[in-house]
Protein backbone atom coordinates (compact mmCIF):
# COMPACT_ATOMS: atom_id res chain seq x y z
CA UNK A 1 0.00 0.00 0.00
CA UNK A 2 1.34 3.59 -0.57
CA UNK A 3 1.74 5.69 2.19
CA UNK A 4 -0.68 8.50 0.27
CA UNK A 5 -3.04 5.86 0.78
CA UNK A 6 -2.58 4.71 4.28
CA UNK A 7 -2.21 8.17 5.82
CA UNK A 8 -6.00 9.00 4.83
CA UNK A 9 -7.21 5.60 5.97
CA UNK A 10 -5.07 6.16 9.02
CA UNK A 11 -6.49 9.35 9.71
CA UNK A 12 -9.97 7.79 9.32
CA UNK A 13 -9.46 5.06 11.93
CA UNK A 14 -8.53 7.85 14.21
CA UNK A 15 -12.06 9.64 13.79
CA UNK A 16 -13.41 6.63 14.45
CA UNK A 17 -12.01 5.84 17.67
CA UNK A 18 -12.98 9.31 19.02
CA UNK A 19 -16.22 8.70 17.97
CA UNK A 20 -16.76 5.74 19.85
CA UNK A 21 -16.46 7.93 23.10
CA UNK A 22 -13.78 8.69 25.57
CA UNK A 23 -13.46 5.48 26.83
CA UNK A 24 -12.24 3.43 24.46
CA UNK A 25 -12.10 0.17 25.96
CA UNK A 26 -11.79 -1.30 30.00
CA UNK A 27 -9.03 0.65 32.12
CA UNK A 28 -8.81 -1.93 34.06
CA UNK A 29 -6.14 -4.68 33.38
CA UNK A 30 -6.30 -6.90 36.87
CA UNK A 31 -9.21 -6.45 38.65
CA UNK A 32 -8.50 -7.85 42.03
CA UNK A 33 -9.58 -4.78 43.36
CA UNK A 34 -13.52 -3.90 42.15
CA UNK A 35 -14.12 -0.43 41.38
CA UNK A 36 -17.40 1.90 41.95
CA UNK A 37 -17.96 5.39 41.40
CA UNK A 38 -20.07 7.83 43.08
CA UNK A 39 -21.96 10.53 40.72
CA UNK A 40 -19.46 13.18 42.10
CA UNK A 41 -16.66 12.04 40.10
CA UNK A 42 -18.16 13.24 36.25
CA UNK A 43 -18.30 16.49 37.75
CA UNK A 44 -21.86 17.29 37.37
CA UNK A 45 -22.44 17.86 33.91
CA UNK A 46 -23.22 13.90 32.56
CA UNK A 47 -26.74 12.55 32.38
CA UNK A 48 -27.12 9.59 34.83
CA UNK A 49 -27.47 7.08 31.84
CA UNK A 50 -24.23 8.38 30.81
CA UNK A 51 -22.02 8.06 33.76
CA UNK A 52 -23.56 4.39 34.27
CA UNK A 53 -22.11 3.56 30.16
CA UNK A 54 -19.14 5.60 30.40
CA UNK A 55 -18.47 3.66 33.75
CA UNK A 56 -19.25 0.08 32.49
CA UNK A 57 -17.18 0.56 29.59
CA UNK A 58 -14.04 1.75 31.63
CA UNK A 59 -14.45 -1.73 33.96
CA UNK A 60 -16.01 -0.30 36.36
CA UNK A 61 -18.50 -2.42 38.40
CA UNK A 62 -20.29 -1.15 41.45
CA UNK A 63 -22.12 2.47 41.57
CA UNK A 64 -22.68 3.77 44.83
CA UNK A 65 -25.19 6.09 46.47
CA UNK A 66 -27.84 5.56 44.02
CA UNK A 67 -31.62 5.09 44.61
CA UNK A 68 -33.74 2.53 43.84
CA UNK A 69 -35.43 4.67 40.88
CA UNK A 70 -32.25 4.44 39.67
CA UNK A 71 -31.39 0.26 39.85
CA UNK A 72 -32.87 -0.35 36.28
CA UNK A 73 -30.14 2.03 34.74
CA UNK A 74 -27.23 1.15 36.90
CA UNK A 75 -27.95 -2.69 36.18
CA UNK A 76 -28.81 -1.89 32.72
CA UNK A 77 -25.02 -1.16 31.87
CA UNK A 78 -23.98 -4.67 33.80
CA UNK A 79 -23.39 -2.25 37.04
CA UNK A 80 -24.29 -3.12 40.75
CA UNK A 81 -26.00 -0.74 42.73
CA UNK A 82 -23.48 -1.16 44.97
CA UNK A 83 -24.36 1.17 47.58
CA UNK A 84 -27.98 2.54 49.10
CA UNK A 85 -27.47 6.26 50.09
CA UNK A 86 -28.37 7.89 52.90
CA UNK A 87 -32.10 7.88 54.12
CA UNK A 88 -33.47 4.22 55.64
CA UNK A 89 -30.24 4.71 57.70
CA UNK A 90 -31.24 8.52 58.89
CA UNK A 91 -28.63 11.56 57.96
CA UNK A 92 -25.42 12.49 58.88
CA UNK A 93 -26.06 14.66 61.46
CA UNK A 94 -29.06 13.03 62.99
CA UNK A 95 -28.83 8.83 63.10
CA UNK A 96 -28.34 6.34 65.33
CA UNK A 97 -27.34 8.21 68.58
CA UNK A 98 -30.38 9.09 69.18
CA UNK A 99 -32.63 6.89 71.00
CA UNK A 100 -36.16 9.29 70.29
CA UNK A 101 -34.67 8.06 66.07
CA UNK A 102 -34.45 3.97 66.79
CA UNK A 103 -37.91 3.24 66.04
CA UNK A 104 -37.84 4.77 63.11
CA UNK A 105 -35.25 4.06 61.61
CA UNK A 106 -35.36 0.42 62.56
CA UNK A 107 -38.50 0.13 60.67
CA UNK A 108 -37.04 2.32 57.60
CA UNK A 109 -34.15 -0.28 57.45
CA UNK A 110 -35.84 -3.47 57.69
CA UNK A 111 -37.64 -2.42 54.41
CA UNK A 112 -34.46 -1.68 52.99
CA UNK A 113 -32.96 -4.56 53.89
CA UNK A 114 -35.71 -6.49 51.71
CA UNK A 115 -35.75 -3.96 49.31
CA UNK A 116 -31.73 -4.46 49.07
CA UNK A 117 -31.75 -8.17 48.70
CA UNK A 118 -34.42 -8.46 46.41
CA UNK A 119 -32.66 -6.26 43.62
CA UNK A 120 -28.72 -7.43 45.49
CA UNK A 121 -27.46 -3.92 46.60
CA UNK A 122 -25.09 -5.33 49.23
CA UNK A 123 -24.97 -2.67 51.51
CA UNK A 124 -26.98 0.11 53.12
CA UNK A 125 -25.14 3.54 54.18
CA UNK A 126 -26.05 4.80 58.32
CA UNK A 127 -24.46 7.08 59.83
CA UNK A 128 -23.83 7.74 63.88
CA UNK A 129 -25.03 11.47 64.24
CA UNK A 130 -24.11 14.18 65.11
CA UNK A 131 -22.63 14.94 69.08
CA UNK A 132 -25.07 17.99 69.83
CA UNK A 133 -23.17 17.96 73.33
CA UNK A 134 -23.93 14.30 73.86
CA UNK A 135 -21.12 12.27 75.56
CA UNK A 136 -19.72 9.75 72.96
CA UNK A 137 -19.84 6.71 75.36
CA UNK A 138 -23.76 7.24 75.59
CA UNK A 139 -23.55 7.49 72.03
CA UNK A 140 -21.74 4.49 71.31
CA UNK A 141 -24.22 2.67 73.69
CA UNK A 142 -26.92 4.07 71.74
CA UNK A 143 -25.78 2.90 68.58
CA UNK A 144 -24.84 -0.64 69.56
CA UNK A 145 -28.46 -0.97 70.54
CA UNK A 146 -29.92 0.65 67.52
CA UNK A 147 -27.72 -1.60 65.30
CA UNK A 148 -28.55 -4.69 67.32
CA UNK A 149 -32.11 -4.49 66.55
CA UNK A 150 -31.67 -4.64 62.78
CA UNK A 151 -28.74 -6.92 62.58
CA UNK A 152 -30.58 -10.47 62.67
CA UNK A 153 -32.57 -9.12 59.86
CA UNK A 154 -29.45 -8.04 57.56
CA UNK A 155 -27.76 -11.38 58.11
CA UNK A 156 -30.82 -13.56 57.37
CA UNK A 157 -30.90 -11.60 54.19
CA UNK A 158 -27.32 -11.23 53.60
CA UNK A 159 -26.91 -6.96 53.32
CA UNK A 160 -24.63 -5.11 54.95
CA UNK A 161 -25.40 -1.89 57.17
CA UNK A 162 -22.41 0.42 56.91
CA UNK A 163 -21.78 2.89 59.39
CA UNK A 164 -19.58 5.95 57.95
CA UNK A 165 -16.35 7.23 59.26
CA UNK A 166 -16.06 10.98 58.67
CA UNK A 167 -14.32 13.80 59.59
CA UNK A 168 -15.69 16.51 62.08
CA UNK A 169 -12.83 18.63 61.29
CA UNK A 170 -13.33 19.77 57.63
CA UNK A 171 -16.55 18.69 56.63
CA UNK A 172 -18.84 17.60 58.78
CA UNK A 173 -18.29 19.09 62.49
CA UNK A 174 -19.70 17.58 65.39
CA UNK A 175 -20.30 14.12 63.75
CA UNK A 176 -19.42 11.89 66.57
CA UNK A 177 -17.83 8.85 64.21
CA UNK A 178 -15.00 10.86 63.57
CA UNK A 179 -12.12 8.84 65.23
CA UNK A 180 -11.21 4.92 63.40
CA UNK A 181 -11.43 3.89 67.58
CA UNK A 182 -14.68 4.66 68.12
CA UNK A 183 -16.29 2.79 65.87
CA UNK A 184 -14.65 -0.46 66.23
CA UNK A 185 -15.82 -0.26 69.58
CA UNK A 186 -18.90 -0.03 68.26
CA UNK A 187 -18.70 -2.82 65.70
CA UNK A 188 -17.20 -5.03 68.12
CA UNK A 189 -20.20 -4.96 70.72
CA UNK A 190 -22.51 -5.63 67.99
CA UNK A 191 -20.02 -8.74 66.59
CA UNK A 192 -22.31 -9.05 63.33
CA UNK A 193 -20.70 -10.32 59.93
CA UNK A 194 -23.08 -7.55 58.43
CA UNK A 195 -22.46 -4.99 59.93
CA UNK A 196 -19.63 -2.90 58.83
CA UNK A 197 -17.59 0.06 58.77
CA UNK A 198 -17.80 2.34 55.67
CA UNK A 199 -13.97 3.54 55.79
CA UNK A 200 -13.81 6.89 53.59
CA UNK A 201 -9.91 7.31 53.50
CA UNK A 202 -9.88 10.44 52.52
CA UNK A 203 -11.79 11.50 55.86
CA UNK A 204 -9.84 8.73 58.30
CA UNK A 205 -6.72 10.94 57.01
CA UNK A 206 -8.46 14.04 58.26
CA UNK A 207 -8.86 12.55 61.45
CA UNK A 208 -6.52 9.72 62.06
CA UNK A 209 -3.72 9.49 58.90
CA UNK A 210 -1.86 6.22 59.60
CA UNK A 211 -4.08 4.73 57.00
CA UNK A 212 -2.79 1.44 56.09
CA UNK A 213 -1.87 0.52 59.60
CA UNK A 214 -5.26 1.17 60.83
CA UNK A 215 -6.79 -0.59 57.44
CA UNK A 216 -4.71 -3.68 58.47
CA UNK A 217 -5.63 -3.38 62.15
CA UNK A 218 -9.40 -3.19 61.97
CA UNK A 219 -9.66 -5.07 58.93
CA UNK A 220 -12.56 -7.64 60.42
CA UNK A 221 -15.00 -4.31 60.99
CA UNK A 222 -14.49 -2.62 57.59
CA UNK A 223 -17.06 -3.10 54.67
CA UNK A 224 -16.56 -0.79 52.23
CA UNK A 225 -14.36 2.04 51.54
CA UNK A 226 -14.61 5.54 49.26
CA UNK A 227 -11.24 7.02 48.21
CA UNK A 228 -10.93 10.88 47.53
CA UNK A 229 -7.34 13.09 47.60
CA UNK A 230 -6.67 14.85 50.66
CA UNK A 231 -6.42 18.16 50.65
CA UNK A 232 -9.50 19.17 48.85
CA UNK A 233 -11.10 15.93 48.22
CA UNK A 234 -10.45 15.80 44.32
CA UNK A 235 -8.70 13.52 42.25
CA UNK A 236 -6.24 10.79 43.87
CA UNK A 237 -3.39 11.40 41.96
CA UNK A 238 -0.06 13.43 42.50
CA UNK A 239 -1.75 16.40 43.75
CA UNK A 240 -2.52 15.14 47.23
CA UNK A 241 -0.79 13.23 50.12
CA UNK A 242 -2.15 9.99 50.03
CA UNK A 243 -0.32 6.89 48.10
CA UNK A 244 -3.50 5.36 46.63
CA UNK A 245 -1.57 2.68 44.85
CA UNK A 246 0.27 1.54 48.06
CA UNK A 247 -2.99 1.76 50.12
CA UNK A 248 -5.12 -0.45 47.12
CA UNK A 249 -2.22 -3.07 47.23
CA UNK A 250 -2.63 -3.65 51.05
CA UNK A 251 -6.29 -3.84 50.64
CA UNK A 252 -5.70 -6.41 47.67
CA UNK A 253 -3.65 -8.15 50.18
CA UNK A 254 -5.77 -8.27 52.98
CA UNK A 255 -8.39 -10.64 50.47
CA UNK A 256 -10.99 -7.80 49.93
CA UNK A 257 -14.05 -8.89 48.14
CA UNK A 258 -16.14 -5.74 48.27
CA UNK A 259 -16.05 -2.79 46.94
CA UNK A 260 -13.66 0.61 46.43
CA UNK A 261 -15.47 3.45 45.46
CA UNK A 262 -14.15 6.60 44.24
CA UNK A 263 -15.93 9.57 45.67
CA UNK A 264 -13.65 12.46 44.70
CA UNK A 265 -14.40 15.51 42.96
CA UNK A 266 -12.48 16.58 39.87
CA UNK A 267 -10.51 19.71 40.43
CA UNK A 268 -11.83 22.45 38.52
CA UNK A 269 -10.90 22.43 34.32
CA UNK A 270 -10.12 18.74 34.87
CA UNK A 271 -11.61 16.28 32.17
CA UNK A 272 -13.68 13.84 34.64
CA UNK A 273 -13.18 10.92 32.45
CA UNK A 274 -9.64 11.16 32.47
CA UNK A 275 -9.85 11.03 35.91
CA UNK A 276 -11.09 8.49 36.14
CA UNK A 277 -9.15 6.72 33.99
CA UNK A 278 -6.33 7.77 36.28
CA UNK A 279 -7.60 6.81 39.24
CA UNK A 280 -8.68 3.66 38.51
CA UNK A 281 -5.13 2.87 37.10
CA UNK A 282 -3.74 3.39 40.26
CA UNK A 283 -5.63 1.33 42.19
CA UNK A 284 -5.74 -1.79 39.49
CA UNK A 285 -2.89 -3.34 41.68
Amino acid sequence: MRRRDLLPMLALSAAAAAQSGPENGPVVKKGRLKQGVTKGVFGGKMDFETQCRIAAELGIKGFDLTRPEEWPTVKKYGLVPSMWPNGPGGTIPDALNRKENHERLEKAMHAAIDEAAANSVPNIITFSGNRNGMDERLGADNCVAALNRMKAHAEDKGVNICMEYLNSKVNHKDYMFDHIAWGVDVMKRVNSPRVKILFDIYHAQIMDGDIVRNIRDYYQWIGHFHTGGKPGRHEIDGTQELNYRFIAQAIVELGYTGYLSHEYQPAPGHDPVASLKQAMTICDV
